[in-house]
């Protein structure tokens, strides 16, 4: 199943998902089982499901025929090329394809000029104003063809300008761009591209990120430490006539690969195989050609033979564009897409499967536990009235009396349980503190400043270590804070079930140390860039800026993560309380109720046992359509045989769809 035809299955799974969520939340409504932390759970399983998004970055030196890749893979179904990919130099700016329904099709532009100002490059996202817009017809692809050709566009400057912009260094002369006749240098005319378009998988929640060159991703920090990282999978593209040449493996070093890294996924593209077939050689010769490429830039990169692919982008395009499958099965391009497929979409519905696991079983366990508090009143009910069978009016009217007085009792202890409330909220009032945004900002201080001292930043390696240790032991922190919060709400719901025969359950602690991983992941990406090659980098101000301006937006993600865990956690204990508070109240009115139906008729008490009978009845075919729901949500995606003939006739069948 080629990367195409694996996406679509996954977009039809998170499709078929959201509607059987929705279906879900419906019925639990239906039945008085949504409490509000159900609703959450429910609302964070569908947001995340419906938001989810599979980006692959293609990353290369220029030159190295990346853009035509891209159009081979995802836009060959407009039978012609999308993104601009003729001879030299094309992508000047990172350029992200995707789609927000929100937005219309359009391709908006972040001018350069934004590089001499401090605000980190997601600030500007949120700026739509600073962006050229142009307007897209997703129906026309030759207007679209040429309005993405603006990604292409160049601007000539002086030196001084080069360099306050990040393009010229004067102590790495090998690095900079080359002068022209006039004095001037070529740069890129823009800092970053969106494109938004309704293609079938961009839909579907997959996002393109499509690299500039070498001195580019060096002169914009939030590729390297944000972006690139985050991504789900990075194609890197060499040349097979070539192989891996000297700025090449400084991509690979200084860019996409950090000490301790795992390279799973990391796919290596030898591309251009098409330049090694050879009227001359034999097809043996030629395959011995590019085995020996393959092996070569393994070795070097690091890599598995496996993740080393060689392929034609060119002639695959051709291919899929005219129909030749003899020429698409020699251009490799389906042994790349199978390896996209099965690497990138394997495993993110691994993850998104295990959060939805997680997510379905804590929702069964709530929905579980308020069936379990009408089965047990059920069941008191029915104590409570077979006991009365043969008794006079004298007796039942003391029932009634017993009852009142137990509700009366439990009115009164209102105090009580707001009291653990409060003492509960004072606890988590630390752990919010500890996990906000201006205590953020206060542990990168030092940070910060360091950074901004003007001239080489020898001590900066040091700033950076103690940041994190201090953002660490925050995290360690908190982690000991909610501890101490569980042990007092299992210690107070053990009370409240003792003295109220409720049946609560401190909910799962967060695992707030685990976001240490992702601490240490941004930690990796940032310290690549302290380094010998970036020492005349970090000398600039502006630069210095727009670095620990990624890292604090960066940080400011896992924080946010973290504080929604610890809300969820407290709204999943409040709604607790407030559900058997709720069920019980419900209880002394069914009790009272029933007691005034025996004092007025006779044949009361049999109808009342009858009644209760039939709500156990109930209560059973509830638990078992609960069960029924869920497992459908855990269910295995599966390709509607409609879509399995689709994509067995042609490859490319959903693109075809969207020329």
């Amino acid at each position: 199943m080629s990367f195409n035809e694996k996406f679509d299955q996954h977009g039809v799974w998170r499709r078929e998902f959201a509607l059987r969520l929705k279906l879900l939340a419906e019925w639990m409504k239906d039945h008085d089982l949504l409490d509000a932390a159900v609703e959450e759970q429910l609302r964070r399983l569908e947001s995340q499901v419906r938001s989810d998004k599979v980006m692959v970055a293609f990353v290369a030196e220029f030159s190295r025929g990346k853009s035509e890749l891209i159009n081979a893979i995802f836009f060959a179904g407009y039978g012609r090329r999308i993104m601009p990919a003729s001879a030299g130099r094309t992508t000047m700016c990172p350029t992200e394809l995707g789609y927000d329904v929100d937005v219309p099709p359009c391709l908006r532009l972040l001018p350069i000029e934004t590089r001499l100002q401090k605000q980190a490059l997601m600030e500007w996202r949120v700026v739509p104003e600073k962006w050229t817009r142009i307007d897209l017809d997703v129906n026309d692809p030759a207007q679209l063809a040429r309005a993405l050709e603006k990604v292409a566009e160049v601007r000539h400057v002086t030196q001084d300008e080069a360099r306050a912009l990040g393009f010229w260094h004067d102590n790495n002369p090998e690095d900079n761009p080359r002068v022209g006749p006039d004095g001037l240098i070529e740069v890129p005319k823009w800092r970053h591209a969106l494109i938004n378009i309704a293609h079938p998988l961009l839909k579907q929640g997959l996002v393109i990120l499509d690299t500039p060159g070498l001195n580019a991703i060096g002169a914009e920090p939030e590729l390297t430490v944000s972006l690139i990282p985050q991504a789900h999978a990075v194609v890197f593209i060499l040349a097979a006539d070539t192989g891996v040449t000297k700025s090449d493996l400084s991509i690979w070093r200084e860019h996409l690969i950090t000490e301790g890294d795992g390279t799973e996924t990391r796919l290596v593209v030898l591309n251009k195989i098409d330049t090694l077939w050879d009227a001359l050689s034999t097809p043996e010769q030629v395959q011995a050609q590019i085995d020996k490429q393959i092996a070569t830039s393994a070795e070097i990169l690091g890599l598995p033979r496996s993740q080393v692919i060689p392929v034609s982008a060119q002639k695959g395009l051709v291919a899929k564009v005219t129909g030749n499958e003899a020429l698409l099965q020699a251009s490799q391009l389906p042994a790349l897409e199978l390896a996209l497929g099965q690497g990138v979409m394997g495993q993110r519905q691994k993850i998104l499967r295990t959060a939805v696991a997680g997510g379905i079983g804590e929702l069964k366990t709530e929905a579980g536990r308020a069936m379990h508090i009408r089965r047990r009143d059920l069941a008191e009910q029915m104590i409570e009235l077979r006991s009365l069978r043969g008794k006079n009016v004298s007796v039942i009217k003391h029932m009634r009396s017993r009852i009142e007085q137990e509700q009366a009792e439990f009115d009164t202890s209102g105090a009580q349980i707001h009291a653990v409330r409060s003492v509960h909220l004072k606890l988590l009032r630390d752990v919010f503190n500890l996990l906000s945004t201006p205590t953020l900002k206060a542990e990168l201080a030092e940070l910060t400043h360091a950074l901004k001292q003007p001239g080489i930043k020898l001590g900066v390696k040091k700033a950076y270590g103690k940041t994190f240790s201090r953002l660490r032991e925050g995290l360690k922190k908190s982690q000991l804070l909610s501890g101490e919060i569980q042990s007092m709400l299992t210690a107070s719901f053990r009370q409240l079930n003792a003295e109220f025969s409720f049946s609560l359950q401190a909910p799962k602690e967060p695992e707030l140390i685990r976001y240490e991983n992702d601490l240490e992941l941004i930690k990796r990406s940032h310290l690549k860039y302290l380094g010998i090659s970036n020492v005349l980098k970090l000398s600039q101000a502006e630069f210095s800026e727009r670095l620990v301006r990624a890292l604090a937006t960066r940080l400011r993600m896992v924080y946010e993560s973290a504080l929604g865990e610890v809300e969820l956690w407290n709204k999943s204990a409040a709604s607790q309380l407030d559900a058997q508070l709720r069920e019980r109240r419900r209880n002394f009115g069914r009790r009272l109720e029933a007691i005034e139906r025996i004092q007025q008729a006779a044949s009361g008490l049999d109808e009342r046992i009858a009644e209760i009978n039939d709500q156990e009845k109930v209560l059973n075919e509830l638990d078992a359509k609960l069960m029924e729901l869920t497992s459908h949500l855990l269910g295995a995606p599966s390709l509607p045989s409609t879509l399995q003939d689709a994509t067995a006739a042609t490859p490319n069948a959903a693109l075809t769809e969207a020329a």
